[in-house]
């Protein structure tokens, strides 16, 4: 893919070196299908690439009242792509190691400014990929991948443990939890909740202090890679396993049943099979 066939994402680059992409699917509040991870990893790539590039804000549209609401996974979407498209996309990537992996790998800081609902993917996506997180004081967050019968993605059975701990960890998984913006501060989840309208000012002006002429680009860049190294066969294990979860998973009964749940707007009956 091409910068230039970039349609999910409004990817702007400044004189300064911030970078800002801006999920902008608001019929969808932003969800991301195999398309918009592609776009991210197009938008990586074009950085590593560019030496004035130096450090990325991903963000979410006003116009769709939301950061992300998680994945898009309707497959009607692909048989219209163009076939150099389609070629690059791995359909059986669900986890979406490949994604996870690059922003692992990616040399330049992220900064994820949440200004909205941050739903299943909408979260973990930016808690694997950004080095800091802020949050608007009325965004929210729903680890929602029990009540389809799913389990998260982006090495998030990695990461949440290693943040919150088994029991905690737990709890926010089995029982589909949303949690508001002070409570996921209250987790150490991300770094602050800054009220929404100040989101984007603050953010910009933490992304000037980690860049030249305040931040030494370097040291950050170095510092983020040995941070980062000793974790990298975990994270690749873990995606794994969470590819031949999902791969199961939507298999189920218990997914058929909470995707017909959605259109009956009846609670599912789950059986565990």
């Amino acid at each position: 893919m091409n910068i230039s066939d970039i349609k999910d994402i409004i990817y702007k680059k400044e004189d300064n070196g911030i970078c800002t992409a801006t999920l902008n699917i608001p019929e969808r509040k932003n969800a991301m299908s195999f398309v918009t991870f592609l776009e991210l990893e197009t938008i990586l790539a074009d950085m590593e690439a560019d030496k004035n590039a130096k450090i990325l804000i991903i963000t979410g549209a006003e116009e769709a009242k939301a950061f992300s609401s998680g994945g898009y996974f309707n497959m009607n979407l692909y048989p219209k792509l163009p076939k150099e498209i389609l070629d690059e996309l791995d359909l059986t990537d669900i986890a979406v190691k490949r994604l996870c992996m690059k922003f692992w790998d990616f040399s330049k800081p992220v900064i994820a400014a949440i200004n909205g609902l941050a739903v299943g993917a909408g979260f973990t996506m930016p808690l694997a990929g950004a080095d800091l997180i802020y949050m608007a004081d009325d965004a929210w967050i729903g680890f929602y991948f029990i009540r389809r019968a799913v389990m998260a993605e982006f090495s998030a059975h990695f990461l949440l443990p290693f943040y919150l701990g088994f029991q905690k960890t737990k709890e926010i998984l089995y029982f589909g939890k949303k949690l508001t913006a002070k409570e996921v501060e209250e987790l150490k989840l991300i770094n602050k909740v800054v009220p929404h309208n100040n989101l984007m000012e603050y953010t910009r002006e933490k992304a000037l202090e980690l860049i030249p002429p305040k931040g030494p680009s370097l040291s950050i860049k170095l510092m983020k890679k040995t941070m980062h190294n000793y974790f990298k066969d975990i994270l690749s294990q873990t995606l794994d396993l969470e590819n031949e979860g999902l791969r199961e998973l939507l298999t189920t009964h218990d997914f058929r049943e909470s995707m017909k749940s959605l259109v009956t707007k009846k609670t599912p009956k789950f059986k565990g099979k």
